[in-house]
């Protein structure tokens, strides 16, 4: 998937009103991310990405443990959105992963997160549907 294909699906599924604001999401959401993988795993995830994409799961450079709840306050400070706004952005970026990287690969990232993790990778906007990995 090309830079402007990923945002402009983030854009879409998060209803953000311009590619600036998709751009925030994705890169709040994916630092985020970022700061929970550990070992090789965010420059693994970070290679089937469009390169501008990627450079924001390989930013932090102290890895850290923490739930999922943490993981979206701390989306939410970055992207300066309301927390529900925030919950709802990371799911939206999550879900253009989902569809851009490998299953092998968001089998591995998943395998070093918690269970409640589970809900970050569910979809659950555009009418509803429902879709995980």
């Amino acid at each position: 998937m090309q830079y402007d294909d990923f945002v402009g699906h983030v854009q879409h599924r998060a209803r953000l009103a311009s590619t600036g604001e998709a751009v925030h999401a994705i890169h709040a959401t994916l630092q985020t991310l970022g700061e929970r993988l550990y070992g090789e795993e965010a420059k693994n995830l970070a290679a089937q990405l469009p390169d501008e994409i990627g450079a924001y799961l390989t930013q932090p450079t102290q890895r850290e443990s923490f739930d999922l709840r943490e993981f979206y306050q701390r989306v939410s400070q970055r992207e300066r959105a309301d927390l529900p706004d925030a919950i709802y952005h990371a799911q939206a970026v999550v879900s253009v992963v989902l569809d851009a990287v490998s299953p092998g690969e968001i089998a591995d990232a998943r395998a070093q997160l918690p269970d409640e993790y589970a809900h970050l990778f569910t979809w659950q906007g555009e009418g509803g549907m429902r879709r995980s990995a």
